[in-house]
């Protein structure tokens, strides 16, 4: 069946997602703050609108992908926006990656008004966008997942419904300290093989195939052996996304020792000017400490 959708949002995730969408039979319209990234849905047979509130407007389901909590917050709450402008009974999918508090509150606040709602964030970067291929971790009440799931299934390739609302947030806050962690872990292994003039790319060859293995390994490799970090994930938003994962720990009364050196990893190599750099920019950071100039 055709579904009426509106997507907010159509950044590197977005785009490809919304097109994704329109391509699979439903009627999509985006909007963006930026008109031009609007382009690739339209070209796909989707609509362009002017504002979100256009956007909005008669749409069955509300797609939500925006950068941050207050981001999320006011393409909820602002006047015009989603609350304002939404049908009755509407399904809202946040597809975002924020705090867990604040879904828990923002889907209150929606439930209230009689929409629905969850928390769909995802993982996989922009390759996984463009090849429906991300993993999509769900928080809301089964009949909203059961509901939402052919369209998650449409850009997903593994497709989980975790528990309440917020609990989606949770597991892509744990999610990103692995993904963090990961990074720095291949980093430093690049930089150590380097120093001793080792065949690097066979030496991921083997490593690769064996318990050092990973997806961080597989598709950030090229990034940091040939240092073209053009964002699939920006370093900015693995900075938002740390400062989540230490704050809702610190709530938890939990220790995350590697987590908390991996925030301020991220946050120094933001703070050297690679905020808009993919994450596996995080190859800059080893080589600063080893006293590289980059």
């Amino acid at each position: 069946m055709s579904t009426r959708i509106a997507f907010i949002g159509l950044g590197i995730m977005g785009s490809p997602m919304a097109v994704h969408l329109q391509e699979a039979g439903h009627q999509v319209t985006g909007y963006d703050p930026t008109p031009d990234k609007t382009a690739a849905l339209v070209a796909a047979g989707g609509r362009a609108a002017s504002s979100a509130a256009e956007a909005i407007r008669d749409a069955e389901v509300i797609a939500v992908m925006v950068p941050d909590s207050p981001h999320v917050a006011s393409v909820l709450q602002d006047e015009g926006g989603v609350f304002d402008s939404a049908a009755s009974d509407a399904l809202i999918i946040d597809f975002s990656s924020i705090r867990p508090d604040v879904t828990a509150e923002l889907a209150s606040a929606a439930k209230a008004r009689g929409l629905r709602i969850i928390d769909a964030p995802v993982s996989g970067g922009e390759a996984g966008a463009k090849n429906a291929a991300l993993s999509i971790m769900v928080g809301g009440s089964a009949e909203d997942f059961e509901l939402a799931q052919p369209l998650l299934d449409v850009v997903g390739k593994t497709v989980v419904h975790v528990g309440p609302s917020g609990a989606g947030q949770t597991v892509k806050a744990a999610n990103q300290l692995i993904v963090a962690i990961n990074i720095e872990a291949v980093a430093e292994a690049l930089v150590f093989l380097e120093a001793y003039g080792v065949d690097t790319k066979a030496a991921l060859d083997v490593l690769g195939g064996g318990l050092a293995g990973s997806a961080v390994l597989e598709q950030k490799r090229d990034n940091m052996t040939t240092r073209s970090f053009e964002p699939g994930f920006r370093i900015d938003l693995h900075h938002k996304d740390m400062g989540i994962v230490t704050s809702a720990a610190r709530e938890a009364g939990v220790v995350l020792p590697l987590g908390a050196l991996a925030a301020q990893l991220v946050a120094s190599v933001r703070a050297c000017g690679g905020g808009g750099l993919d994450h596996s920019a995080l190859l800059q950071g080893v080589e600063r400490l080893s006293g590289g100039s980059k």
